[in-house]
Parts: structure tokens; sequence; C-alpha cells
């Protein structure tokens, strides 16, 4: 018998990551497929990974990059100033603030990594800042990465009538003298929503006043359907008090269609910057020095952030006509590339659902999306009948207790396999 070896019994807990669990359901399905079975090619809106093309100037920035580096070197942890300074160039021309690009900036790998991590740096149980502060539904890293950081979680509720904003006069005092963070993600995933520069400062001066960082997760920013371009916490560098107790993540893998190349920033108190730099050599999350180059030319343009901003609109006018042929009603805000949607009363009563209940494949698909868990007719239900259909979306649940009873559609297949989800929606409606 194999030995058994240690494991972080916060890992056993947290069980399966909720989009691995998308990934086997598709996964389950192309098999199927293969194997001859009458199943439809999935257009998936379930992941939120962007699959637009990243553009020519950028990738030709890598690729000059590569060939320039004859030597490898190790990436140092501050970044290159080249890069800092880009990032400080964007922050003036979109939000009007003046940053330091040696004291208010520092490149990240990406965003989730620094999700994932800012606890570790925050987190000081001993002196009894033990707790930090997440929103629900939300982006599971946050929780995620609080509970490695050994830290206890407060939910924080997101409803729509407060516009999926935090009510922070609900933290009892008990709870402000234990927090060591609070996150906030606007324009927010999964639903949408987006917060007002007013609403930032009075968030960080409620922090402020009770030695808690207050953390912006802003990898949206750039992508909005309608009205004015999403705030920043950013923006609260024009008081009295800058931006003490304010850290800002932001990323290019959806501004600039670049998942894979792993670049994003974090900005703010310089404190806190500080302390990243003391303790990023010792993770070694760096981004790669070509990829920093090309995150500069990517920086330093708009014209491509426009364009794709467009498409993602061009995306929804399509899609738009199969979400209400089958009621799914647009429950949150209006940015991100995400739609936060309702799941109809009654919707197992309908025809294509009850017919896709019926089939024992779906209770397998269910089965996969919760994890094992139980499962009647909530989000994870409703969206294995979606992919019996071939439409993939994300249950809400996958956010926590407070996404159940909605679904999560991404806008970043091709327009063309946007415009056919809408089409087998159609035909499911009409039964």
């Amino acid at each position: 018998m194999a030995p058994s070896y240690p494991r972080n019994p916060l890992l056993r807990r947290s069980g399966v990551y909720p989009f691995q669990r998308l990934t086997h359901a598709r996964s389950t399905l192309d098999a199927r497929r293969a194997a001859g079975e009458d199943v439809p090619p999935l257009v998936d809106l379930g992941a939120g990974e962007p699959r637009e093309p990243t553009p020519d100037f950028i990738r030709r920035a890598l690729s000059d990059a590569v060939l320039d580096e004859t030597v490898s070197s190790y990436p140092l942890a501050v970044g290159l100033p080249e890069l800092r300074a880009a990032v400080a160039r964007w922050a003036g021309r979109r939000y009007g603030v003046t940053l330091d690009p040696d004291r208010h900036v520092l490149p990240t790998l990406g965003s989730k990594e620094l999700v994932f991590t800012l606890p570790q740096v925050l987190v000081d149980r001993p002196g009894g800042r033990d707790l930090v502060g997440v929103p629900q539904p939300a982006y599971p890293v946050y929780e995620r990465g609080a509970r490695f950081a050994g830290a206890d979680v407060l939910e924080l509720p997101l409803r729509a009538e407060d516009g999926f904003l935090p009510d922070l006069d609900a933290i009892p005092a008990e709870a402000w003298a234990r927090l060591a963070m609070i996150w906030v993600n606007y324009p927010n995933n999964p639903t949408a929503a987006v917060a007002s520069r007013d609403w930032y400062r009075e968030a960080a001066a409620r922090c402020r006043a009770h030695g808690v960082v207050l953390a912006s997760d802003e990898a949206y920013s750039e992508l909005w359907f309608d009205g004015d371009a999403p705030d920043s916490a950013l923006q609260v560098a024009d008081d009295g008090d800058g931006l003490e107790g304010v850290l800002v993540c932001n990323t290019l893998s959806k501004r600039s269609s670049m998942p894979g190349y792993r670049s994003g920033f974090a900005a703010g108190d310089p404190s806190l910057i500080a302390a990243l730099k003391q303790f990023r050599p010792s993770v070694g999350v760096a981004p790669q020095r070509f990829v920093q180059l090309a995150a500069v030319a990517a920086w330093d343009d708009e014209a491509h952030v426009a364009e794709v901003r467009e498409r993602y609109r061009e995306k929804l006018a399509v899609l738009s006509p199969g979400l209400d042929a089958l009621g799914l009603q647009n429950a949150g805000g209006p940015a991100s590339f995400f739609r936060w949607l309702a799941v109809p009363d009654g919707w197992a009563d309908a025809a294509w659902a009850a017919d896709a209940l019926a089939d024992p494949a779906t209770a397998g698909l269910v089965e996969i999306l919760t994890d094992g868990d139980p499962a009647d007719r909530g989000s994870a239900a409703y969206a294995a009948c979606l992919l019996r259909a071939g439409i993939v979306v994300a249950p809400g649940a996958f956010f926590g207790p407070a996404g159940e009873g909605y679904v999560r559609a991404a806008l970043v297949p091709t327009l063309e396999d946007c415009a056919e989800a809408a089409r087998r929606m159609n035909v499911l409606s009409e039964g």
C-alpha cells in the first residue's frame, strides 16, 4: 500500500476549484461527441477567459524583446522601470491621478496571484488582525487566498437593491477591530456592477479609520456596455489622505486580450507597495522581462481597447434575443464582459428543461458542476440543462451561496458563436 503523505487540510476542505468543474463537464461532453453520441459542439459562455486575438503590435513587442534578450536573467520583483512608468502614464490619462512609478507601482504576474497572496502580507494573527472581508457573491480566489493565509473570512453581502455594493455600516465594531483588509471588485465579477468615486472615497475613509486596507480588484475596468467609464479606487488620491491604506490591482488580461501573458500591476499606498517588494522575492512571481516590455506597449495604446470594447457590445447585441427568449433577465450592472442573469421562476416546467432533466446524463453533469454535492433545481441544474443543448454558462453558485438563483454568461466566444448560442436558445424556448 502506498504511504499517505500529508496534505494541508485547507486544500481538502476547499474542494475542486469551481471552474475546473466546468472544464470537466465540457470534457465529458466532448468525449461523448467523439464516441459518436449526438452532442452538439459547445458554445462556451462559461469561463471568463478572453478569446479575442492579442493585437499584432503587442505580439511584435514580445517577440522583439525575446530576440533582443540573448542572455536570460531572473526578473526583479520590482519590475522594469519602463513598465512602472507606463502604468503611471496610463493611470494619469485614465483617472487623472499622479503616481510615482518607484513608490506607487509594482508589476504583477496578472492579478490572480496578487489576489491570492496579498492576505499573506497583511494578515497578522498574533496582532489580532486575522479577518478578511470578502464580497458575496464573488470570485472564489478572494476567500481561498484569505483561508490559506490563516485568516477567517467575513462575508460582505452584495444585494441588488444596494447596487451590489457592500454595506460597510453593517460591519460590527468587533469585526472592524479584527479586519486586516477588505476586498472590493468593480466592475464586479459576477454581477457587472460598478462603484462611484464617491463610494470609493467613503469606503477608503471608513477603512482608514479602523486601520484596515481597502484592496480593490479592477480587472474589468476597461470594459463596459453603456454609460460612463467606471471609476477607480485610485481616484481617492485627490483627497486629503491620498492613497493611504488603498491598494488597487489591474491586469492586461481583459483590457488587451492578453490572459496568457500574465501581466498586471498593483498600485497604491507606498507602504503597502514596499511590503509587497519585501515579500515577493521569496515567491518568484515577477513577470518575464519580455512580457513586461510587451505590457509597456499595451498600456501605452488605447485604440485597441476601444475596438475590443465595441466587439463585446456587438456580442451582447446578438446574444440578448436568445437570453430574452429563455426569460434570462439581466440582474446586474453595465460593465465587464459578463451578464449576471436571474434564472426564471418555474424554469424546470418548461418543455426544454423538463426534457433535459429527464435525461440521466443531465444528472451526471449536475454532479460534476456541484462537486458531488446534492443539487435539485438550482443554478447548477439550470446550467446542466443548457449544457445538454451545447451552451455553457457558469452556475451562480460557483460564486458562493449568494449566487444561487443566477447564472453568469461571459461574452467571450466569437460574434458568430454568440449568434449561434442565441439561435439555440430561441429553439429551446419554442419547445
